[in-house]
C-alpha cells in the first residue's frame, strides 16, 4: 500500500512542476499561429459587448449547430470558436471578464468570433428569421447596458482565425480568482490520479475460504 508520506510528497512535486512550468512561460507567447495561409479577420468587442455575447453564447451556438447550409466562413469561424474556447480553459475560470484576468484576452477572442459567426449567419442561405430575431435581442441588451461605452485594453484588438490566443500565464499569480480555480482543478485531478494509482498498486486481499461443514 502507498504510504501517506509518499502521496503527499508526490503531490508537492507535481504541484511544484506545474507552477514552475506556468511561471516559465514567456510573457509574449500569447498568440500561436495555426495552419497555413491567411485566416479570417475577426473584429473585436468592447468589454460591455463581450459580457452580452457571453450571456447569449449558448443560444448563438445552438442556433449555429442547427444551420442546414454551412459555407467555408461558417465552418472556419465555428472551428475557431471551439479551439479558442478550449485554449481559454473552457470559460471555467471566474473573472474572465475582469480586465486584470489572465484569461481576459483569450475570452475576448472566442466571444468576438461568436459574434462574428452570428452576424455571418444572417447572410447565409436558408431561413434566417431566428438569427435576425436573436441579433435584435442582443442589440437591445447592448443598448440597455451601454455596452459600447465599456472598454478595456483588448476592446480595439482585432483577432484572426489563424491565431489562437493563450492565457497570460505569468499574470496568473496576481489574479486570485484564476489562481484559486486552477489550483482547485489541478488538485482535484491530481487526487483522482493518486487514487487510481493507489487502487492499482494496492495488493488484493486473499479470499478467505470457509471450511466445509
Amino acid at each position: 500500500m502507498i504510504g501517506q508520506g509518499w502521496l503527499r510528497g508526490l503531490a508537492a512535486i507535481a504541484s511544484l512542476i506545474l507552477w514552475l512550468g506556468l511561471a516559465a512561460t514567456p510573457a509574449a507567447a500569447h498568440r500561436t499561429t495555426i495552419g497555413s495561409g491567411d485566416g479570417l479577420p475577426i473584429p473585436s468587442l468592447t468589454h460591455g459587448q463581450m459580457a452580452v455575447i457571453a450571456t447569449n453564447r449558448g443560444a448563438i451556438l445552438d442556433l449555429a449547430d442547427r444551420q442546414v447550409f454551412q459555407d467555408e466562413t461558417f465552418y472556419r469561424l465555428r472551428n475557431f470558436i471551439d479551439l479558442q474556447y478550449l485554449h481559454c480553459f473552457w470559460g471555467l475560470v471566474p473573472g474572465s471578464g475582469d480586465e486584470e484576468s489572465p484569461f481576459n484576452e483569450c475570452s475576448h477572442a472566442y466571444l468576438s468570433a461568436t459574434q462574428a459567426l452570428l452576424l455571418h449567419m444572417r447572410e447565409m442561405k436558408g431561413d434566417q428569421s431566428a438569427t435576425r430575431a436573436l441579433i435584435k435581442k442582443i442589440e437591445l441588451e447592448m443598448l440597455l447596458n451601454n455596452a459600447s461605452l465599456v472598454l478595456c485594453r483588448y476592446s480595439d484588438e482585432p483577432f484572426n482565425t489563424a491565431d489562437v490566443i493563450e492565457p497570460h500565464w505569468p499574470e496568473l499569480f496576481s489574479h486570485w480568482p484564476s489562481l484559486f480555480t486552477l489550483t482547485g482543478a489541478g488538485l482535484t485531478l491530481l487526487a483522482g490520479l493518486l487514487f487510481f494509482l493507489r487502487f492499482l498498486l494496492t495488493p488484493a486481499k486473499p479470499k478467505s475460504h470457509t471450511a466445509a461443514a
